[in-house]
């Protein structure tokens, strides 16, 4: 299959393109000008007085600038620059994704002419960079700052606090803003900057100044981009956009044109297979072709895996990166020129009726495909390649529906409450979360003892509030307590915060891999499966070998193995006992229940299960160990689930095309097997004679 693309001026890879744009996008590994002339050639520069002005005078800033213009590098050192940084003061700069606050943080260290954790810094969940002594620009997740609010509710260490990337609308970005705008009432000192390329900027305007005076805010719009871009749209859908993806980065890579590659799919599953498909066209490279070196960048990478997509590429090769979406802000990655979007992107919703949430594949917005089309002009002239007609790029959505809409509360809520916010009709919100929504979580916090009939928090509420963990997964904690089982509960929460460890060794074929994946395979199913493989892992100590010949991912479990470290210190100082169950697996599995209540679901005779909230019906992801058997006592729990289908709009069906038969099929990840009972024993009641329990 070879794609066909439209675009005036432009053929499709495989023609010939346009060989004035082929050679201004001549990218070499070294720069021919200094940091110093880089950074005063960014579009921001201009701008810097008028920023540093606004700053100064206005409380709120709101900076809309197009992708690439410096932003998120040059605001928080001109602020350094101008001493906004003295007396012990911090510039926090936050970003939606740990892999944005990591490789910013150490672009802008290599400006300032520092060790990255020294003068500049980052922080994300499990791993902290930085020196609270010396660090004064700190990047760090949206989550991160928040979560410093709970133990520095006025977060008196800052001076200027940037939330970049808000057009995302992260649920911990809106959570933010809420709380910063009530701090700024009692420290009038503190600026707040709000960047984005694609930001909504009157909206925001209107929040921060609504009950403040009208010189509370501002907006600063920076005009250019550094590069221009072109875009081509395919000429009729493509029934599979990952195979076509590959191919399209194939077709350019046979022009002979310099730049490196960047394709945008939806998960990991979609970015492997992606990778064989080019494994596959590789073989086929003729010899004095330029080498393609595959990459990917997804959530479930450790950082230096992630890290590694911004190494220059060598000498006659060509990176091509497969990444998430988390490559659409705040990622400069050098000589990217070729951007390939699938047009769509995976997000999580939750059903409130139900109680249940879900990983949905769903069309892109138009504000996200522009944030796509942009990372090809970040350094040199570039092409976005967009892998559906132009006719299903006017029907998509303008944005994405703010994460607070779509989203579990129930963590967010319990933190808000242990932030001494109990009334949460009285928050601002920047969006308000459905009523339902907040109703469901309270009841379940509520239910699990960590808030009391006056809606306050519980101790145990308190606790769990401070862990970096979902609710849920902590709740597991503190039980593990009544059942033993605290070493092992520990493990399996560290296991499940990381993703699927498992991979196949280069060269290996897939048979082999899964022998030695059964390896560790407990019947019960996959956390106790998890537990085994971590077990194993330190007890080999902890050898990269010993990981490789056995289809483990070294990176991921040491990554599992520092997260572990850092939950049993809140184990330690929240006084749970660190007992070994001694392989007492029917208290182990008990205690899962108590994290998995919600998520219980009964086995049909058909293969698949029905969950006991909603009645959905579900299947089995084909990497857990009950794949292919049915749990004896027909019931199990889950620690997430995914839908498949694409898009519930028939006529986008038509224009994207690959959208099967428009059936949804939702697949349920990490499943162990439970009995009836122990539900009962965590809040669920019987419903009818078959025993089978809802909540």
């Amino acid at each position: 299959m070879s794609l066909k693309f439209w675009k005036p001026g432009t053929a499709e890879p495989g023609s010939n393109l346009d060989r004035a744009t082929a050679n201004e996008g001549n990218i070499v590994s070294s720069s021919p000008y200094s940091l110093s002339s880089q950074r005063e050639r960014l579009p921001i520069y201009k701008h810097r007085e008028k920023l540093l002005y606004c700053i100064e005078k206005y409380g709120v800033t709101i900076v809309v600038g197009q992708t690439g213009c410096g932003k998120t590098t040059q605001l928080p050192q001109y602020l350094f620059e101008s001493g906004w940084a003295s007396e012990g003061n911090i510039i926090a700069c936050t970003q939606p994704r740990r892999v944005a606050a990591t490789s910013v943080a150490g672009r802008v260290a290599n400006e300032v002419g520092t060790i990255l954790g020294d003068e500049v810094g980052y922080t994300i969940r499990f791993e902290d960079l930085s020196d609270k002594n010396r660090t004064r620009i700190l990047y760090m997740t949206d989550g991160m700052l928040f979560r410093e609010t709970l133990v520095d509710p006025l977060l008196t260490r800052y001076s200027v606090i940037m939330i970049d990337e808000a057009h995302e609308r992260n649920i911990y970005t809106d959570l933010l803003l809420g709380i910063l705008k009530k701090i700024r009432r009692k420290r009038p000192g503190l600026r707040l900057i709000v960047s984005s390329a694609t930001l909504d900027a009157s909206y925001f305007l209107d929040y921060f100044t609504s009950n403040n005076s009208p010189d509370e805010a501002t907006i600063i719009s920076l005009e250019g981009r550094m590069y221009p871009v072109d875009v081509a749209y395919a000429e009729k859908p493509t029934p599979d956009y990952v195979r076509a993806a590959a191919e399209t980065a194939y077709n350019i890579n046979m022009q002979h044109i310099p730049g490196d590659v960047l394709i945008f799919l939806t998960g990991r599953e979609e970015i492997e297979q992606c990778l064989e498909y080019l494994a596959e066209m590789l073989v086929s490279l003729p010899r004095m072709a330029t080498r393609l070196v595959p990459l990917a960048l997804h959530a479930g990478l450790t950082t230096d895996d992630q890290l590694r997509v911004f190494e220059n590429a060598e000498k006659g090769s060509r990176k091509v990166i497969i990444s998430t979406n988390i490559a659409e802000a705040s990622v400069t990655i050098e000589g990217i020129k070729f951007v390939i979007d699938s047009g769509f992107v995976k997000i999580c919703t939750f059903n409130p009726s139900t109680g249940l949430s879900a990983l949905v594949t769903v069309p892109t917005s138009v504000q996200s495909a522009t944030q796509r089309a942009g990372r090809a002009g970040r350094t040199a002239p570039g092409i976005c390649y967009r892998l559906y007609p132009s006719s299903a790029f006017d029907t998509l959505p303008r944005s994405m529906p703010p994460e607070i809409t779509r989203t579990d509360m129930t963590t967010p809520i319990l933190q808000l409450k242990s932030l001494g916010i109990d009334d949460l009709m009285k928050f601002e919100w920047v969006t308000a979360p459905p009523a339902e929504t907040v109703l469901r979580a309270l009841e379940g916090l509520v239910a699990n003892g960590m808030i009391g009939e006056d809606g306050r928090l519980t101790v145990m509420g308190e606790q769990v509030a401070e862990c970096p963990i979902e609710a849920n997964i902590a709740r597991m904690l503190f039980k593990s307590k009544e059942y033993n089982c605290g070493e092992e509960i520990l493990t399996i929460a560290a296991m499940t915060a990381i993703q699927d460890p498992w991979v196949i060794p280069d060269g290996a074929p897939g048979a082999l891999a899964e022998l030695e994946r059964r390896k560790f395979t407990a019947e019960e199913g996959d956390h106790l499966t998890l537990l085994n493989a971590y077990n194993a892992f330190v007890k080999h100590g902890k050898s990269s070998n010993w990981c490789k010949s056995h289809a483990l991912s070294f990176r991921t479990m040491s990554r599992a193995v520092s997260i572990r470290s850092q939950l049993k210190k809140y184990m330690q100082r929240f006084g749970l006992p660190l007992n070994s169950c001694q392989g007492d697996a029917q208290s182990l599995r008990r205690c899962l229940v108590s994290g998995y209540v919600r998520n219980g679901a009964r086995w049909l005779p058909d293969g698949t299960y029905r969950s006991v909230r909603g009645e959905q019906i579900l299947h089995t992801h084909p990497t857990s160990v009950l794949f292919t058997r049915k749990p004896k006592s027909g019931w199990v729990v889950f620690h997430e689930m995914e839908e498949t289908k694409k898009t519930q709009c028939v006529f986008f069906c038509s224009c994207f095309g690959g959208m099967d038969d428009g059936l949804t099929k939702c697949r349920i990840r990490i499943i162990t097997e439970i009995e009836p009972d122990w539900l009962v024993e965590h809040g669920m009641v019987y419903q009818d004679k078959r025993k089978k329990p809802v909540e």
